[in-house]
């Protein structure tokens, strides 16, 4: 089975080289690679040369339309069975592709995804903001962890598709959420889709904790566009950060009358510590840790409830192209 990976670019050359460089190390090769530069100053083209002898690199040059957009120019234009999505900011492990094939030979299925990771090679920074976005403590395991508190949705960091779900479901749409609105439609067309723990990627991100909430806050914002389109598909997990977020300002002016009260939030922050221990070994990345899951929790809340109450309590209209086709045309 050939593999189609895509992998939109945006002035991204340096972690385009790694990238290249954990395909080039892969023990298989099942695979092309197809990179669409979404209008990118800093292109990556000068690079792809020196990897053209180990497989197979289709590049294209566009202008900016967005990542949904970039994502479907590449799969009109792969020739795969199974279509793969990267993000440029990802590191394969070398037996990547090796675990994948065996995982499909196994029990083949039409959609899946993996988890992603910290390579001990990130910075600290890094290792804190992979931390905050993978533990079961902040994000209720919904990105692959061990523990999944809702149905397996993949993201497009680390997801596959088969073509036959490509010519029966379609494309991404511009939206935040696209990858899980996607998942969303393949799950309702029929189609089975399986998280494979052993296909999981180092991720990257080129980010600090500015960008971080900024990041997050259109997570939050995203989970409320996607039940408006796909009604029902809200889960109390997904809320969970506005809760939280909710109750610890409560707490914060009850202590006042009750300062033991601050113990509980007290609690909850070791509980963040003490898991980023346990997995780093590091008491820096641990603080860190836990000043990446205030960020990610304070800013997801944020927006969560900001588009609860501007789109679901107020109905104002999407902001994004003819109101994201008048939602859908209504489902």
């Amino acid at each position: 089975m050939l593999y189609s990976i895509i992998v939109p670019v945006y002035n991204r050359p340096d972690e385009v080289k790694e990238l290249l460089e954990s395909l080039k190390e892969q023990e298989v090769k099942p695979f092309e690679l197809i990179i669409i530069e979404d209008g990118s100053k800093e292109r990556c083209d000068h690079l792809l040369d020196h990897y053209r002898s180990s497989f197979t690199i289709k590049y294209f040059y566009k202008e900016n339309t967005g990542r949904s957009d970039t994502r479907n120019y590449g799969m009109a234009r792969a020739t795969g069975d199974y279509l793969l999505f990267f993000d440029s900011d990802v590191i394969l492990p070398k037996e990547y592709f090796k675990n994948l094939e065996a995982a499909m030979k196994a029990d083949y299925c039409d959609c899946f995804g993996g988890p992603d990771a910290a390579d001990d090679s990130f910075s600290d920074m890094q290792k804190a903001v992979s931390h905050a976005m993978t533990s079961f403590w902040t994000t209720g395991g919904i990105r692959g962890g061990k523990a999944v508190m809702e149905k397996f949705c993949p993201r497009t960091f680390n997801m596959g598709l088969s073509k036959a779900v490509y010519e029966r479901v379609g494309d991404f749409k511009d939206m935040m959420g696209e990858d899980i609105d996607l998942s969303i439609r393949i799950r309702n067309a029929g189609f089975r889709i399986r998280l494979i723990r052993e296909v999981f990627v180092y991720h990257k991100r080129r980010i600090d904790l500015r960008r971080f909430y900024k990041q997050v806050n259109n997570f939050g914002q995203a989970r409320i566009w996607l039940q408006l389109i796909h009604p029902g598909s809200l889960k109390i997990v997904h809320a969970a950060p506005a809760l939280l977020l909710i109750l610890g300002l409560i707490l914060l002016v009850a202590s006042i009358f009750c300062p033991w009260l601050l113990l509980l939030p007290l609690l909850y922050v070791l509980l963040i510590f003490g898991d980023a221990l346990v997995s780093y070994k590091s008491l820096k990345i641990a603080a860190l840790s836990v000043a990446a899951a205030a960020v990610q929790i304070t800013g997801y809340g944020l927006g969560f409830l900001k588009a609860l109450w501007f789109k679901m309590i107020l109905k104002r209209p999407l902001e994004t192209k003819e109101d994201l086709t008048k939602l859908y045309n209504r489902g």
